[in-house]
Formats: C-alpha cells, structure tokens, sequence
C-alpha cells in the first residue's frame, strides 16, 4: 500500500491559483472525489495534500477546505503540507497560529519560481528558524543550480526537517545529469533531508519510458538510502506525462527489483514515521 506525501487538490470555485493561467492544461478543477476514485484502485491508502501556491491571502483558507475533506468518512487526507511565505515580517504570527492545528504537518515555499536570492533573504532566514526543533517539515522545491541554495537552508536549520520535492527538479527532457547529480549527492550529505521521487513524469518528453527516469530515480535512491526517500504522485501535475494510474505503475517498474523492505519504505513506511501517521 501507498502514502501519497505529494497530492493537490484544484478548486477553482473556492480559490484563487494565480499560476494556473501559465499552465492552460491545469487550468480547471482537480477535485478530491476525482483523485479518490483512481487513487483507491492503485492502492494509495493516505494522502498529504500540498500546497498549490493559491493567493497569499488565501493560504490559511487553502488549509481549512482540505481539512473539511479530511473530516469525510474514510479519507484518504491524513495532512496537510502548508503554504507559507517566510519572506515576509508576518510568518511568526502565521506560525503560532499553525501550532495548534494538529492537520498541519509541515510547510512549503514555492522556490522553483523565484528570484534565486528570495532564500538568502535576511527575513527569510530568521523566519526558518523559527521551525526549529519543530514537528513541522519544510518542503524544498527548486531547481538542479539552486540545490546549492537548500543546502545552505539545511546547514542554517539542522534539526529541521526538510523534503527535497520531486528528486530535485531535475531536466530529463533534456537529457541533463549535471549539475543535478553532482548537487544531489552533496545534500544528501545533509542527515536532515530526505528526497521525494515524485513528479519527474512532468518533466520529461511524452515519449518518456521507465528507461528515461530511471537514472534520476535511481541516482536519488542511490544518494539518500532506503530510510530517507518518500513517494508522492504530485497528481494532477503528473497529469503532464500521463496520469496517476501510469506513475503508480512506472514506480512499481522502477523498484521491481529492489527488496520488499526497501520498497515499503519508500511508499509508505518512511512517510508514516517523518510525519507520524497512524
């Protein structure tokens, strides 16, 4: 069975997703009922939803819809990832506010798509701190050349722990191992990372085979070890280059060989104990 630790959930009618415009084959509803159905049947048995980047005014009510969707007899939402905005003076507030609410298990702050040197920031840096010693997560999301920018977040905070999305963003459609692999060995140095293979159907060409992610997938595992990788679908982004059915099977393909230990950790059994899921 599976933890699916990376899941968004699109809701036009409820909020506002400024980034969806760029993106015309997002750019509708993925609805939570629509997920459940298909992620039932390829054995996805929990979920953490993660932040979709919706309007800043709108993050905290982001966080309040899905925990109505977790309140649903039998679903799959276990969590929530949350959006936050550390650059700015008001994240302690926002963060105390956050402390109390026992849904929220870590946060996020797209980087992928901003200035390199948002993360350098002076407010930045103090407002991660602030997550020391905390039960909270801190999901990293940048690209191969900024790596270098989350190891320094993970030297700055060593008892926080912090979740390299989606094998960090490297460019498979171009073929591109470097500087990706080189970056990605140097923070799984780090104790305090673990990586997420999720979301590199995206970023591939759609005539992309198990073969074509392999070497990513497998350079990650190799990097971080069995105990410090978690899965994600990343659906509906992995809609991109394909759907959720084609990623569940492309992962059992990429680990088909690998112990029934190792596999369960990475699909369920690492998630359950970094966000401490019943």
């Amino acid at each position: 069975m599976i933890v699916d630790t990376h899941l968004h959930i699109i809701n036009k009618s409820a909020l506002t997703y400024p980034w969806l415009a760029g993106v015309p084959a997002l750019d509708r509803d993925f609805l939570y009922s629509t997920y459940e159905t298909e992620a039932r049947r390829v054995g996805i048995e929990a979920a953490l939803h993660m932040e979709v980047d919706v309007d800043p005014g709108e993050m905290e009510l982001e966080t309040s819809e899905v925990r109505q969707l977790s309140q649903k007899p039998d679903s799959l939402l276990k969590g929530a990832i949350a959006a936050c905005r550390p650059e700015e003076d008001g994240f302690a507030a926002y963060l105390e506010s956050q402390q109390s609410n026992p849904f929220v298990k870590g946060f996020r702050r797209v980087l992928h798509v901003m200035p390199d040197e948002l993360s350098e920031g002076a407010v930045f840096r103090e407002n991660i701190r602030r997550l020391s010693g905390s039960r909270f997560t801190f999901d990293l999301c940048v690209l191969p050349h900024q790596i270098q920018k989350a190891i320094a977040l993970a030297d700055l905070v060593p008892d926080l722990q912090f979740v390299l999305d989606h094998c960090g963003v490297p460019d498979i459609r171009s073929g591109a191992e470097h500087p990706w692999r080189d970056h990605m060995n140097e923070i799984a140095k780090r104790p305090n990372v673990v990586a997420k293979i999720s979301g590199v159907v995206a970023y591939a060409d759609e005539s992309w085979t198990v073969e074509t992610l392999r070497p990513y997938v497998e350079h990650t595992t190799a990097a971080f070890g069995w105990d410090r990788v978690v899965w994600g679908s990343d659906w509906p982004v992995c809609t991109l280059g394909g759907n959720l059915s084609t990623w569940v099977a492309t992962t059992h393909a990429l680990i088909k060989g690998c112990s029934p230990q190792e596999q369960t950790k990475l699909l369920s059994a690492n998630a359950r104990r970094i966000w401490n899921l019943s």
